[in-house]
């Protein structure tokens, strides 16, 4: 798998541009372009937390999906684990790391620490999803990555990659390899790569609409028929 091939897909500035809004805001504006999908294929679902930063933030970069097992020793021989090092070291694009449980005995086992996560870090990595657990939260928050998880636990067993580039799920969201993920409080909205430049620029839209409303209610001498004349 070529890693330039798989996420410098879109102008920088498009990234950028997305970094502007929350989450919510890149969902809305999605809604704009393409229509309703299912939200499995959306945004993750209520299980995921930002655990860093923890004054929040936007986090922006193309996902690199990645099947692990924490605990169990595996039947068979797991990838070596440099091959997804070497693919974050090779490309100039942000990306953030997703990591999936798919140990026989799931979530039990940490996905990463604080050494992974320094070494993403260093390697260009913005961030991290885990779909399962985290441990050395206060050592993760160091590096400077930040940090979406679905639980935290001390410990980790015989450690393993399993599978890389095939889409996984996190917080019941169906998550590709190279596809745009916005990061923040709320969660993670999904932003497919062909897509992304329009929803970018409808954002805008998203954000001004919201203002006018906002604005509205809070003028003193509000009035629902105002409102309904700025819907």
């Amino acid at each position: 798998m070529s890693k330039s091939n798989s996420f410098l897909k879109v102008d920088p500035s498009i990234l950028n541009d997305l970094a502007d809004y929350d989450s919510a805001t890149v969902q809305n504006a999605a809604i704009l372009v393409r229509g309703y999908v299912p939200a499995g294929e959306d945004y993750t679902g209520p299980d995921l937390e930002q655990l860093l930063p923890k004054k929040g933030g936007v986090t922006v970069g193309y996902a690199m999906t990645s099947v692990w097992t924490p605990i169990t020793e595996p039947a068979s021989q797991p990838l070596d684990q440099n091959i997804l090092w070497d693919m974050i070291a090779d490309t100039t694009a942000p990306i953030v790391v997703v990591l999936k449980d798919g140990d026989p005995q799931p979530n039990r086992g940490a996905l990463i620490g604080d050494g992974m996560a320094y070494l993403m870090k260093a390697l260009g990595t913005v961030g991290a999803i885990v779909a399962g657990n985290a441990r050395d939260i206060p050592g993760i928050a160091k590096s400077g990555i930040g940090l979406w998880a679905t639980g935290t636990v001390p410990g980790h067993g015989p450690f393993g990659i399993q599978q890389i580039g095939d889409t996984v799920e996190v917080a019941q969201l169906k998550i590709k390899h190279g596809d745009i993920l916005v990061c923040d409080q709320d969660g993670v909205a999904r932003v497919p790569i062909e897509i992304a430049a329009d929803v970018a620029k409808a954002c805008a839209e998203v954000r001004a609409k919201e203002s006018r409303f906002h604005a509205t209610f809070k003028n003193e001498s509000f009035s629902i028929e105002e409102w309904r004349a700025t819907r």
